[in-house]
C-alpha cells in the first residue's frame, strides 16, 4: 500500500523535529528509504512536495494487462458493489476466459478501483492529542467512569447506572440512575446525562485531576479515523480535568469500575422495589455512604475507603454548578484544539463534518480530502488542500461557552442539589449578574 497524505505529513514534521530516520521507520512500519524519500521532498518543496501520483498515474494500475481484464472487473463491481478486490481476484482466477493468464494482485485491483473512484483512499487513524498522567498515589488523582448495561426496575423503568470510582482510595463516588425509558429502551445515555453525573460528583467530592473512560461515542468520536474531541471532552479540559482513554478491548484497564457494576446491583437493585426514580436515587446515595464508611475493602486491609483514607473526603479542587461559567477556562481548550489535525473528505454539497457540525468548504473540492487545523490565536478553523493551500477559514458554530455548558436549566435537573446561599449583598449581586449574563448567552 502507498503512503497516505497523513503519513507523509507526519514524516516531514517529525523529521524536522530531529527524530532519526531508523527510529521513525521502525515506529511507522515503513522502509528507511521511504522515510528518506518523503523527508527530502518535504525539505525541498514543503507541503506541495508531499502530493504524489502513486503507482502508474498516466497509464493506470491495469495498463500491463489486457483491456478485457479491467472491463470485466468494472462490470462485476458495478453489478456487485459489495465485492472487494480480493473477491474480484478470486473470480478472475476461476473464470474460464482467464484460465492460464496472469491475474492482477489484490493490491493492483485495489488501486484500479481507487482510480475508478469506486472506493475511497485508505485513511489511517490519527490519534487525539493525549498525555499520559503521572500517577502520584493520591486520592482523587484519577477517577474512572463507566455506564452499566441497562436493566428494568419496576415502577421506575429502564435505567443504566453511571458509576464513578476513585482509583487510589477506592471510593464509590457516585452511582447515577440514568433513565432510558418506560417498558423498553427509548434512548441512550448522552453527554448531558454524563455531565449531570459528573456535576453531582464534583459538587460532593471536588474535581479530580484525571478522568478515565472507555471509547464510547459520548467520549470518543468513533465515526472517523481522524476523531474530533467530543463536547464532554472539551468541557472537562475547560474544568482543568484531563480525559484519558482505556485501551481498546481492555475492560481490565477500568477493573475497579467494572466490578462496581455488580456491587451496586447487589447492594441496591437486587430484590428491591422503589416507588419512583427519586426514591431509587436517594437509595443509591445512602448506600454510597455505607460503602465508603462501613463496608470493609479487601484492597485496603479490610478497612472502609474513608477510614483508610480520611483525606479523601475532598479533592481540594472545588466546584459549584451555579458558578460553573466562572470556573471554565477556555484557553486550555484552544491550546488543545491547536494540537489537533483532522482529515475529512468533502461531500457533494461542498461540506465537511467536524464535531457534529457541518461546515461549507466549496463544491469545487467535492470528493477530495482536506486537512483541518485550529488556530489558538485567531480561534478559527483553517482548512487546507492536499497541497497545503489554505482554502477556507471558519469559526466555531454558535457560542463556544454555551455549547460546553449546555442548557441554562441544568441546575433544575440536578436531583437533591442545594444552591449556595448568598449571605451578603456582594454574593447576591454577583449571582444576579451571573444569571442575567447567562440568560443573555442563550
Amino acid at each position: 500500500m502507498p503512503t497516505t497524505l497523513e503519513e507523509r505529513i507526519k514524516i516531514m514534521t517529525e523529521s524536522a523535529d530531529g527524530e532519526p530516520t531508523w527510529r521513525l521507520a521502525r515506529r511507522m512500519g515503513w522502509q528507511p528509504s521511504t522515510i528518506r524519500k518523503w523527508r527530502l521532498r518535504g525539505q525541498k518543496a514543503g507541503r506541495a512536495g508531499l502530493v504524489s501520483q502513486m503507482g502508474r498515474p498516466k497509464r493506470g494500475a491495469l495498463s500491463s494487462y489486457p483491456a478485457e481484464v479491467g472491463a470485466t472487473i468494472l462490470r462485476w463491481r458495478k453489478a456487485n458493489p459489495g465485492w472487494g478486490a480480493e473477491t474480484l481476484v478470486a473470480e478472475l482466477k476461476r473464470h474460464p476466459c482467464f484460465a492460464g493468464q496472469k491475474v492482477p494482485s489484490t493490491a493492483t485491483v485495489n488501486r484500479f478501483l481507487q482510480e475508478q473512484e469506486l472506493i475511497s483512499q485508505r485513511q489511517k487513524q490519527v490519534e487525539l492529542p493525549e498525555s499520559q498522567p503521572q500517577p502520584s498515589g493520591l486520592a482523587h488523582d484519577v477517577w474512572e467512569m463507566d455506564a452499566q448495561g441497562y436493566q428494568f426496575v419496576p415502577e421506575v423503568g429502564m435505567i443504566t447506572l453511571i458509576n464513578l470510582n476513585d482509583r487510589v482510595s477506592h471510593l464509590r463516588l457516585l452511582s447515577y440512575p440514568c433513565f432510558l425509558g418506560g417498558k423498553r429502551v427509548e434512548r441512550h445515555a448522552n453527554w448531558a446525562d454524563y455531565q449531570i453525573a459528573l456535576r453531582l460528583a464534583f459538587t460532593h467530592w471536588g474535581r479530580p485531576k484525571v478522568l478515565q473512560v472507555d471509547h464510547e461515542s459520548v467520549f470518543f468520536d468513533n465515526k472517523t479515523k481522524s476523531p474530533f474531541p467530543t463536547p464532554l471532552h472539551l468541557w472537562l479540559i475547560a474544568l482543568n480535568i484531563q480525559l484519558t482513554f482505556s485501551r481498546f478491548g481492555r475492560p481490565t484497564d477500568q477493573g475497579m469500575t467494572e466490578r462496581s457494576h455488580q456491587l451496586w446491583s447487589r447492594q441496591v437493585l437486587q430484590g428491591k422495589q422503589f416507588p419512583s426514580w427519586e426514591a431509587l436515587y436517594q437509595a443509591l446515595q445512602e448506600r454510597r455512604d455505607f460503602l465508603n464508611l462501613h463496608l470493609p475493602c479487601a484492597s485496603l486491609e479490610r478497612q472502609p475507603p474513608l477510614v483508610a483514607s480520611p483525606e479523601a473526603h475532598f479533592s481540594h479542587r472545588p466546584y459549584r454548578p451555579e458558578f460553573e461559567a466562572d470556573i471554565l477556562d477556555l484557553q486550555p481548550v484552544y491550546a488543545y484544539l491547536a494540537q489537533g489535525q483532522w482529515f475529512r473528505r468533502v461531500a457533494a454539497n461542498g461540506t465537511i463534518s467536524l464535531g457534529g457540525d457541518v461546515y461549507y468548504v466549496g463544491t469545487k473540492w467535492y470528493g477530495r480530502q482536506v486537512e483541518v487545523r485550529f488556530s489558538a490565536q485567531s480561534h478559527l478553523f483553517l482548512c487546507y488542500s492536499q497541497a497545503g493551500e489554505l482554502i477556507k477559514q471558519f469559526c466555531w458554530k454558535g457560542d463556544f461557552l454555551s455549547s460546553l455548558i449546555g442548557s441554562a436549566d441544568f441546575l433544575a435537573n440536578l436531583p437533591g442539589f442545594q444552591l449556595h446561599l448568598p449571605f451578603c449583598w456582594e454574593d447576591i449581586r454577583n449571582q444576579h449578574f451571573r444569571r442575567l449574563a447567562f440568560d443573555m448567552m442563550l
